[in-house]
């Protein structure tokens, strides 16, 4: 049977709850994907009101859809950023900002993820979907010289800080699923096996796995299913395209989304270069069985057309696993 198709609610925020739902239901989808942020979870108010989580699922059963999974990308990424500054404060509530102090963000960021496993716990949902930042993306480039050490005491920084929020996971009985990605503690290949080694590959923590992220920095998202494939607890689909035409470079030179100068940027999914026939073939080939859930980000196309037109592209490419061998009718009897 072919997975669920979900609308990830992340990029509709802007819009309430209801009339998100309302859309999606209209073009087919299955379910939506709440992220915490607008009026469509609110961890708040999800652990101290009565009948808070009952309203979210009865916009979703009014329009027959689905929940597997919330998302707290915003907060997360305050867990572990350095240097905490003016882009944390326009995404964050102002009850976790505070004062600004960088500790501080960082504590009642970890404190509020925490309580958002809490409330997906108590909402019905095991997978909270996140970013957890990262106190060394800033010295990618190399120079000046990195000290000796200083690339793993960023990873132990992570560690430090997220196991014991992985450990309310386990407690409560969630899983946090890290989207790999650039400014994350993982954002590659070899990042993320670096992370899983970081914590023990304890079974908290896991990816939600979004090739396009991978697709623009060249790394092949078939060949990274297979690697981590049993630690996928989600999938984005969303998708990318590059633009290298011999002025564009791969690091986008600050270039806003949308400008054609990038030398990649997001398109909405089924117009860029994620060969997603192959990468769902490789999700059937490792087990995966949760849904397949639309992020559209498409800074030159209306919203309104491309999540239709990418839950139709998924439709038309997800395979249902055979249950019988083509070359088995040839066998004599």
């Amino acid at each position: 049977m072919a997975r669920p198709v979900t609308l990830f609610t992340g990029q509709w925020a802007d819009l309430p709850l209801e009339k998100v739902a309302e859309k999606a239901s209209a073009w087919g989808f299955d379910g939506l994907e709440l992220a915490c942020w607008g009026d469509h979870f609110e961890v708040d108010k999800a652990l101290e009101q009565d009948g808070y989580l009952q309203s979210r699922w009865d916009i979703l059963n009014k329009y027959n859809l689905k929940c597997w999974a919330i998302s707290t990308h915003l907060v997360g990424q305050c867990v572990c950023d350095f240097p905490i500054d003016a882009r944390h404060q326009g995404i964050l509530p102002p009850r976790i900002w505070g004062d600004g102090d960088p500790e501080g963000v960082h504590q009642r960021a970890a404190e509020e993820v925490k309580n958002t496993a809490r409330a997906a716990a108590k909402f019905g949902v095991k997978v909270v979907n996140g970013f957890t930042g990262s106190s060394i993306w800033y010295l990618l480039a190399g120079f000046p010289p990195v000290a000796p050490g200083q690339i793993e005491a960023g990873y132990q920084d992570f560690a430090d800080r997220w196991n014991p929020i992985l450990d309310v996971f386990d407690e409560v009985g969630v899983k946090f699923a890290l989207e790999v990605h650039p400014s994350e503690i993982a954002y590659d290949f070899w990042t993320t096996k670096k992370v899983l080694e970081t914590i023990n590959y304890r079974e908290a923590f896991g990816i939600n796995f979004d090739p396009s992220h991978l697709y623009w920095q060249m790394v092949d998202p078939e060949v990274f299913v297979y690697e981590f494939g049993n630690r996928i607890y989600h999938m984005h689909v969303k998708e990318s395209i590059r633009l290298l035409n011999g002025r564009n470079g791969i690091l986008a030179s600050h270039l806003n989304f949308g400008d054609h100068r990038r030398g990649w940027d997001f398109v909405s999914p089924g117009r860029g270069g994620v060969p997603f026939e192959r990468v769902f073939r490789a999700l059937n080939t490792v087990g995966y069985q949760g849904p397949l859930s639309i992020e559209w980000e498409d800074n030159n196309m209306n919203r309104d057309q491309g999540a239709p037109e990418a839950l139709a592209m998924v439709r038309r490419l997800e395979l249902t696993p055979s249950d019988v061998a083509f070359d088995a009718a040839f066998q004599q009897k």
